[in-house]
């Protein structure tokens, strides 16, 4: 009985913590593109006459409540979008559903300027959170003249990226495995292929990718530094599409269209959308790129397929069913490594008739595997398949919002690692998490409040981990804003990467250990097997112009327990896992001036990572002590159909262990026999390393990239884009890794030109 009661309050809170008041109803509808009938995010809906208004969402969704009874005038305004009004009549009581689709402007808006986001930035919290769109990516100069989201997360502030082959994507001193990858509900563990330039999402597909770098409330868990949440659009709704493009790199096509079309009486509709790339690299690189690793080329390949249908319904409410498949590919002399993902699942947004509040959920499953032969050990394999069951409500008020949800989590982990000395580390597990949180926005004047509480049931762990959250902005002026946002956070699952490491193609993933564990260098059990850390930011927004946008953001990560596979272990009886602790503490400044025809792009890191084993307090190979991103983007000709791009990056070094001396390497065929003294030494050379961990400081990396388009147009709905580039344009060295025993230096990519079309129709 007392579950029941426990049930229907849950299921009932936000029917309760917000109601209509008296003599008032609600407006809410959805925003589309009139030519393509995709959602258009950041729309201003004002309500002429009460003083009222919002923002559309990243689905193109509003809602305004608690409006007076009466007869209004409804306008939406989007720059680049001609303005629409209409009437809309509230009742007591009710909610008048408005669809509105707005048609792209032919007029010159002058200095007029509607900015959704920064409506937004007023009304939200938004610590530490970027939003990054289609069009943000494109304007980067892309490696191959095809643009990637994998590039693009590379500028921003606390990103560091450790390389253009094999390279891994840290955030805020979190390592890949501590940062949540997602697509469309689903979580990823590798989106990136071997090559470092390209990821598996397809960037014509995405409407809008979520880079939470640290402070993110209760709505996400399972992760201990960051969260990156990539949506994709729905197909088109109205007519056939799609585009097809070439690279030097790779090849790849999108093909969209209606099932049922949409119909603006109605708003009904059924579509489809699927899209497949594959590497071209493996197979040009001795053509095009001859004195690239002479020896081995760019030995890459991948093969990616995505696909969805979706179902809309006149009020909104709509359902998705998507798949996908991704395999990678790298073949070096000494080395063969690969790698599969695939899954798929549903989601789904409710948008009841008579009710403010919005029910949206998921139910999801994806896999990886992936195996790594080298010439001197035994294969080593590694595979993840997990399940995700979510359901969420969020209900929405004038200046309250209230979401909660329940989340259902499990996977499955197959693991085989025979080390060094022969001994081998494996796992076979299944893995159960059951997660609830709760959201409350609340706006006051000129502060936003967003306390959260998430709760975190580890079942095979018999763990429990509570976890508050709180968020808060505080609007000075209209220019100007104050954020802060902290909480504790939990994760269960770990990698095999060792960050000590500088370049490690395999990653496998374990769940939590089962066995006891021990605080670092101590014969003292933790009091948990998690990986927990702390979150503290805080910052200032300032628009300084209408165009010119400056984000500064200091930020502290304590990270209480980390987990890591001990691979070196020499004896049986030796503990599979060790612990550590770490720090990771910084300032991110960032700038963007967005003009009728320019863009540009500016951040600046200065970042602190360390980790402390109870040995040594030492810093990773990650910690890129100062960081500089400058992207710019100049359009000219007529109709803007000439566009000039270029990015330049700067980082500081590396940290590596410093090299003490070199020691002969006898097998002892002969046993006590062996003549260590005159006989002749087998093997490669011992490598004495020095007792400080990670004391020396590699070179400082830099490069540019700039590109060139041409947009051709045929007709209303087709044209061909032509992109002229190059990477590392003045041909920087930028240092790979140093074979200490051949005194080898393996740089990075070299200058790469490349020339690129796509054809859209």
């Amino acid at each position: 009985m007392r579950l029941y009661l426990l049930a229907w309050a849950f299921f009932a809170l936000p029917f309760f913590l917000i109601a209509q008041k008296a003599n008032t109803g609600a407006i809410r509808g959805n925003i589309y593109d009139k030519e393509t009938a995709q959602p258009i995010s950041f729309a201003t809906i004002k309500v002429d006459g009460a003083n009222l208004g919002t923002i559309s969402d990243v689905n193109g969704f509003y809602s305004i409540s608690n409006v007076p009874v009466g007869t209004y005038t409804l306008t939406v305004s989007l720059t680049g979008y001609d303005l629409f009004s209409t009437q809309a009549i509230v009742k007591k009581g009710d909610i008048t559903y408005q669809s509105v689709y707005l048609s792209e402007s032919g007029q010159n808006l002058g200095e007029i300027v509607i900015s959704g986001r920064k409506a937004q930035a007023k009304n939200d919290v938004q610590v530490s959170k970027i939003s990054v769109t289609p069009k943000q990516i494109k304007s980067l100069p892309s490696v191959g003249g095809q643009s990637d989201i994998a590039q693009y997360l590379t500028v921003l502030p606390g990103v560091v990226f450790t390389g253009d082959q094999g390279g891994q994507l840290y955030i805020r001193g979190g390592s890949p495995v501590q940062n949540r990858i997602l697509l469309d509900g689903m979580t990823i563990y590798n989106p990136f292929h071997s090559i470092g330039f390209f990821s598996i999402f397809e960037t014509e597909l995405i409407r809008n990718v979520d880079v939470l770098t640290g402070g993110f409330n209760a709505e996400h868990g399972g992760r201990i530094s960051a969260i990156v949440d990539v949506k994709t659009r729905e197909g088109n709704r109205k007519r056939l599409a799609g585009l097809a493009s070439v690279g030097p790199f790779q090849a790849k096509a999108i093909l969209e269209g209606p099932i049922v079309p949409l119909k603006t009486d109605n708003g009904s509709s059924v579509s489809f959308v699927f899209a497949g790339k594959k590497a071209l690299i493996n197979d040009l690189d001795s053509k095009l790129y001859p004195k690239i690793n002479d020896t081995v080329g760019i030995p890459f390949e991948y093969r990616d397929f995505y696909g969805k249908l979706s179902f809309l319904s006149g009020n909104g409410s709509k359902l998705n069913v998507f798949g996908f498949n991704y395999t990678d590919g790298v073949n070096y002399p000494a080395t063969r490594f690969g790698w599969s993902s695939g899954g798929g699942g549903i989601d789904f947004t409710l948008v009841p008739t008579n009710s403010s509040t919005i029910i949206n959920g998921a139910l999801t499953f994806s896999g990886y595997d992936s195996q790594i032969e080298e010439s001197d050990r035994k294969p080593r394999t590694s595979g993840i398949s997990g399940y995700y069951g979510a359901l969420n409500f969020k209900n929405l008020g004038r200046d309250n919002e209230v979401e909660y949800g329940l989340a259902l989590t499990g996977f499955h982990t197959e693991f085989e690692f025979i080390n060094f000395r022969g001994i081998t580390i494996d796992q076979d597990d299944n893995t159960t998490e059951i997660s609830t949180y709760v959201r409350w926005k609340r706006k006051i004047g000129p502060l936003v409040l967003e306390p959260g509480f998430r709760l975190q049931y580890y079942q095979s762990l018999g763990d429990v981990s509570p976890e508050p959250r709180f968020g808060l902005k505080y609007n000075i002026t209209d220019r100007l804003r104050f954020k802060f946002a902290g909480g504790l956070y939990s994760q269960n699952l770990l990698s095999t990467v060792n960050e000590r490491d500088i370049v490690n193609l395999f990653v496998g993933f374990l769940s939590g250990p089962d066995e006891t564990i021990y605080k670092p260098n101590s014969t003292t059990a933790t009091e948990h097997r998690l990986q927990k850390s702390i979150h503290g930011v805080t910052g200032f927004e300032i628009d300084v112009t209408n165009n010119l946008d400056i984000n500064i953001e200091g930020y502290y990560k304590k990270f209480t327990q980390l987990l890591a596979l001990n691979r070196f272990k020499d004896e049986l009886s030796d503990p599979n896992f060790f612990v550590e602790t770490g720090d990771a503490y910084g300032i991110d400044l960032s700038f963007k001036l967005e003009g009728k025809r320019a863009y540009l792009w500016g951040a600046y890191s200065l970042g602190y990572v360390t980790r402390n084993d109870g040995e040594q307090v030492y810093p990773p190979v990650f910690d890129r002590r100062h960081n500089v991103n400058l992207v710019g983007t100049y359009q000219f000709g007529k109709n803007k159909a000439w566009e000039l791009g270029a990015r330049w990056n700067l980082g500081s070094g590396f940290p590596f262990t410093l090299t003490q001396g070199f020691y002969t390497n006898y097998d002892f065929s002969n046993g006590v026999g062996t003549d260590v003294l005159s006989g002749n030494p087998t093997g490669t050379p011992g490598i004495i390393y020095a007792s400080k961990r990670n004391g020396g400081r590699l070179p400082y990396y830099h490069r540019l990239d700039m590109s060139v388009k041409r947009v051709i147009k045929f007709s209303k709905y087709s044209n061909m884009e032509i992109t002229a580039s190059a990477t590392n344009v003045y041909d920087r060295p930028n240092i790979f890794y140093y074979d200490r025993v051949r005194a080898d230096r393996v740089n990075q990519l070299p200058f790469i030109p490349a020339l690129s079309m796509t054809l859209q129709f």
